[in-house]
């Protein structure tokens, strides 16, 4: 995670190895119970798998069309009007990426000049600060603090500069759980139109909302054209592997956005796109019971969490719940994770790496519950020797 590396170049040098694959690392080497990573350990429903498998027999194996199959972006397409109200055209506003890192990451390098400002929130998912270094362009960073995460509006207005090309937002926001609100939204949107920039929206949690709701920026009044919406099927369907998202924007942008993506991955898994044109057209029951079955999940954990002694920061959305560790007597969360899979048998994710001021998320820790009950309730298990430890 430090020190030089050879042969890296200059904008990559000090991001090193993920956290995420350390933290696997030391699962598997200590046989841990992994609340680190977040991919479920159980797969979404068979009917998507069968159309994936349909997909493969009907000989939809080689390249396909570089912005994405005709069946996935109407479904997309769809989904954007079933949901939000939103209306986009599927041939020049929607663009089919190898996932939503790809998509971010495409963004970044269409639309940025070297020298241009991207003002970020943190904590962050770790590739924005990376694909926004290798843009060449420069993070502005305003801070979401427990246990409301809520960010100050003038430090906000204090990050745009005569350089600021887009505010990349995520909500609901790993790894907080933040939904932001739709005044918070309205502050941002205004802030957009004001100073005439634009809007970078990572929602592939969209569907996980607990407490709240979840407003895609784009529906606010003049946000439509100027927001790149960025979403993806692996959270909402529970197949992260197949790496199938999309981005929503107005045409002008939208080919921009495809003049990077062809050079990136060109096209994206063709049996997939099918699987998940299936996928986005399941019917109200499939959304409803997602998110209750994900609602219990994060009761059971929270509640195990509270059990052990950790102060418990409750998620209003995603599949991530945070906790301050200071309750058991620690003050360093990479210290404090890495040590966990060799002490009690659990992996979990130190969420200071998600922030440029590292203090500000010491005394947090990172749990998924998208994993099984066996597993939640076999973490939580192992996790109560911690409490007698502290004492």
């Amino acid at each position: 995670m430090s020190g030089r590396q050879p042969h890296l170049n200059a904008r990559l040098q000090g991001f090193g190895t993920t956290i995420f694959t350390e933290m696997t690392r030391l699962a598997i080497e200590h046989g841990a119970l992994n609340l680190g990573q977040g991919f479920p350990d159980f797969d979404g429903p068979e009917s998507i798998k069968e159309a994936a498998i349909e997909a493969i027999r009907a000989g939809h194996n080689q390249y396909c069309r570089m912005a994405g199959i005709p069946p996935l972006i109407a479904a997309i397409s769809e989904h954007q009007r079933r949901f939000y109200d939103l209306s986009y055209d599927p041939e020049s506003e929607i663009t089919v990426y190898s996932g939503a890192t790809e998509a971010i990451f495409a963004v970044l390098q269409a639309l940025c000049e070297v020298g241009d400002e991207i003002v970020l929130f943190e904590p962050y998912y770790d590739s924005y600060r990376a694909s926004v270094s290798m843009a060449g362009a420069v993070p502005r960073l305003v801070t979401l603090r427990p246990p409301s995460f809520a960010y100050d509006p003038a430090e906000l207005e204090a990050a745009i500069t005569p350089k600021t090309r887009a505010i990349l937002l995520n909500s609901p926001h790993n790894p907080s759980g933040k939904v932001f609100t739709r005044a918070e939204l309205e502050h941002i949107a205004e802030l957009c139109r004001r100073h005439d920039i634009l809007a970078i929206t990572d929602e592939v949690y969209e569907h996980l909302v607990y407490e709240g709701e979840h407003v895609p920026l784009a529906t606010l009044p003049g946000m439509r054209e100027r927001t790149i919406q960025i979403s993806s099927a692996g959270k909402t369907f529970s197949f992260t592997g197949w790496k199938i998202g999309w981005t929503c924007a107005p045409p002008a942008i939208s080919a921009a956005l495809r003049c990077a993506h062809q050079f990136i991955t060109f096209c994206t898994a063709n049996p997939f796109q099918h699987a998940i044109a299936h996928a986005l057209r399941l019917g109200d029951d499939f959304y409803g019971e997602l998110v209750a079955d994900y609602r219990r999940r994060r009761d059971r954990l929270c509640a195990g969490l509270q059990s052990a002694g950790f102060e418990v920061l409750r998620p209003a959305g995603t599949y991530f719940a945070l906790t301050d560790i200071r309750p058991l007597g620690h003050d360093d969360d990479v210290e404090f994770c890495r040590s966990l899979p060799a002490r009690v048998g659990v992996a979990a994710i130190p969420p200071s790496v998600f922030y440029e001021g590292r203090h500000e998320g010491r005394h947090l820790v990172r749990w998924a519950f998208c994993k099984s009950d066996a597993v939640l309730d076999g973490a939580i298990a192992r996790l109560q020797g911690l409490r007698g430890a502290a004492s």
